[in-house]
């Protein structure tokens, strides 16, 4: 099973195919209106490059990101911004190729019923999903740290239908009436399951040893009730692994965290086509970028560091110059945000990625692939490792241009960051594929267009 199943929960993979017919449905409706409707379906193919061109235009404008689109006002924008890049995007096309997409009229109709459609659509989705019939009712064992930091989790995220029913304590000491959501202690487990119709435990203890109530969970694995570890729904709704008592038996006996010899051998395929490609087609950009380096401020075109690459080798990193020459004497420095010492050239090589361009040289070298762990100068590697449990395990793969923390966090610019961004590459690591690959990079445009994530 690849990443892309495991991360993308089942009420995004609904709306998803919900809008799919939802978009093609407005395009024949509008053909209909217009009298054009046979003629329409005569060539299908139109219908379905208006429909992929929407659906990215969504996509791009986070609307199948159940979390971060949950507000009416917000829902509403961003699908007139959609519309709007749509429009956009198909009016160019239309004009480029005449015969590639359907009538004006027929497509500023669709477009104006998907203002209404897709919202209306929305709303009766949500209203649907969050209906108690179709949530899982979750208890956790625990109440501690983790418990704790999971159930964050679970309530500030709208993809997964799970909803939390309370907490079993994992020492009756500390058993709660005042709290709500603290129904009793391990000893209760069996009772608690059948009382609230149960359909899912997450474990979330603190310590195990001792108290874990391994009866009463058998009883209610072997009765149907889903029984689960709190670091597998955490890594499953974040996207990322839970650090928080991570063993190296996880390492160990986990699913993953072992990437096939063919899957390696295809990545670097697809690195060495890509990179060349990529050089090849950049080409005439880079000479115009070097220009505008040297023209800006003094010093080289290219900026070289050394970074720890895959098994902590270290290599010669290439990069266009963003700051000053004089920015760093003597220790390394983080990157901050609206850093000083960026040049004003460079602040727009940051903001557009072009200063990444020379890395492509890197990919095509081997010292790094497109995708993967970013790399991390030895300097901050020694410190990060000292302070970061498990940080020298990023570096089991290439690192890449691009990565699943790149797209998902902001800049690291602090031990902190750095640890969060870790949860992500190892997350990653773990996940490693083609597939997983394909959708960072897919991100990657993403995050370019919207700016996220520069210094």
């Amino acid at each position: 099973m690849t990443v892309f199943h495991r991360h993308v929960s089942g009420r995004g993979i609904a709306v998803f195919g919900f809008e799919t017919m939802l978009i093609s449905g407005t395009i024949l409706l509008a053909a209909q209106v217009h009298g054009a409707f046979h003629i329409t379906l005569d060539s299908p193919w139109r219908i379905v490059i208006v429909t992929v061109v929407c659906e990215l235009c969504f996509y791009y404008n986070d609307l199948y990101d159940l979390t971060l689109v949950h507000s009416k006002t917000e829902l509403v924008v961003r699908v007139l911004q959609s519309a709007g890049a749509a429009a956009i995007v198909l009016a160019v096309g239309t004009t480029l190729i005449p015969t590639l997409v359907i009538g004006h009229t027929i497509l500023i109709t669709s477009l104006c019923l998907l203002l209404v459609a897709v919202p209306i659509g929305r709303l009766a989705f949500d209203g649907l999903a969050h209906g108690p019939h179709l949530e899982e009712r979750i208890l956790i064992l625990g109440s501690g740290r983790i418990a704790r930091t999971l159930a964050r989790q679970i309530f500030s995220q709208h993809d997964f239908a799970y909803r939390i029913v309370g907490f079993v304590e994992e020492d009756a000491a500390k058993s709660s009436r005042a709290d709500p959501l603290s129904l009793g202690t391990a000893a209760d487990l069996s009772g608690l399951i059948a009382q609230h119709q149960i359909d899912r435990v997450i474990v979330g203890l603190t310590d195990r040893r001792g108290r874990m109530p391994i009866r009463e969970l058998l009883q209610a694995k072997l009765s149907g009730v889903r029984v689960e570890d709190a670091a597998t729904t955490y890594e499953r709704i974040t996207g990322k692994i839970l650090l928080d008592d991570l063993k190296p038996s996880w390492f160990i006996f986990s699913d993953g965290c072992r990437a096939a010899r063919g899957t390696r051998l295809v990545k670097r395929a697809l690195d060495v086509v890509m990179a060349s490609i990529g050089l090849l087609c950049a080409a005439p950009l880079m000479v115009l970028t070097a220009m505008a380096v040297r023209l800006d401020s003094p010093g080289p075109i290219l900026y070289r560091q050394d970074r720890v690459g895959e098994n902590g080798r270290v290599f010669t990193l290439c990069k266009f110059r963003s700051m000053r020459t004089d920015a760093e004497l003597g220790t390394p420095i983080w990157a901050k945000d609206r850093d000083e010492r960026v040049t004003r050239i460079g602040r727009f090589l940051r903001l557009t990625r072009l200063d990444e361009l020379p890395q492509l040289w890197n990919v095509l070298r081997g010292n790094m692939s497109f995708v993967g762990p970013r790399p991390e100068r030895p300097y901050f590697v020694d410190q990060l490792a000292a302070a970061i449990p498990f940080y020298t395990e990023r570096h089991c793969v290439k690192p890449g241009v691009t990565g699943w923390a790149q797209v998902r966090y902001r800049y690291g610019s602090s031990v902190e960051e750095a640890m969060e961004k870790l949860q992500y590459d190892l997350y990653y690591v773990k996940h490693l594929s083609i597939v997983f690959d394909l959708t960072i990079v897919a991100d990657t445009v993403k995050v370019i267009l919207s700016g996220k994530g520069a210094k």
